[in-house]
């Protein structure tokens, strides 16, 4: 984590601690995460069945209680793999018991390029998980890869970015290091 993140996080947390942050959550969308569209109430998320890398269903619910960023990508995505590195390295720097990164292959993506793709962009920490069928994309209103979620820590969609972003940024870990701590299910935009 570059200086700039650690002092943005450190007045994030401040701020946390005098109540502050719930009011102007608005003011750390800034760079990339000016994309991000909070919605005006959180929606519930679809129980859909994914399929990890080893081929066992899995299902959202499973990570309920952290707050997630929930990413929809394609191996043939060339926006994907150049965002992907930066939610690897956002979950080395941010994952915990409280905040995990989630990746949808979503589509025909067969283990074999999916491998491929993580190694050919040296991803290392993230999870992998196929929604084959396009199920769950479907039922989000997902057309376009890629597509980030956010999700709270009730399993429920509270913002969502269409396009790329560097989410290993100061800027987005202090969004989400906001989200984390003040447990934020309706930011404001």
């Amino acid at each position: 984590m570059t200086l700039l993140s650690r002092i943005i996080l450190a007045a994030v947390v401040a701020l946390a601690g005098q109540g502050a942050l719930a009011a102007d959550l608005g003011a750390l969308r800034v760079g990339d995460m000016k994309k991000l569209n909070f919605a005006a109430t959180p929606a519930s998320m679809p129980e859909v069945v994914l399929l990890d890398e080893t081929g066992a269903e899995r299902g959202l619910a499973e990570w309920r209680g952290k707050v997630l960023v929930v990413n929809f990508w394609a191996t043939w995505c060339a926006s994907c793999r150049i965002e992907m590195p930066s939610l690897d390295r956002l979950q080395g720097a941010m994952g915990s018991d409280d905040f995990q990164v989630l990746t949808v292959a979503t589509g025909r993506n067969a283990m074999p390029a999916i491998n491929k793709f993580f190694a050919e962009a040296g991803v290392t920490q993230l999870q992998i998980l196929r929604d084959e069928r396009q199920k769950l994309a479907r039922e989000l209103g997902i057309l376009g890869l890629p597509v980030t979620l956010i999700l709270d820590r009730e399993g429920r969609e509270v913002a969502r970015m269409i396009g790329d972003a560097a989410w290993d940024g100061a800027e987005a870990q202090a969004l989400l290091a906001a989200l984390v701590t003040e447990g934020q299910s309706v930011p404001v935009n």
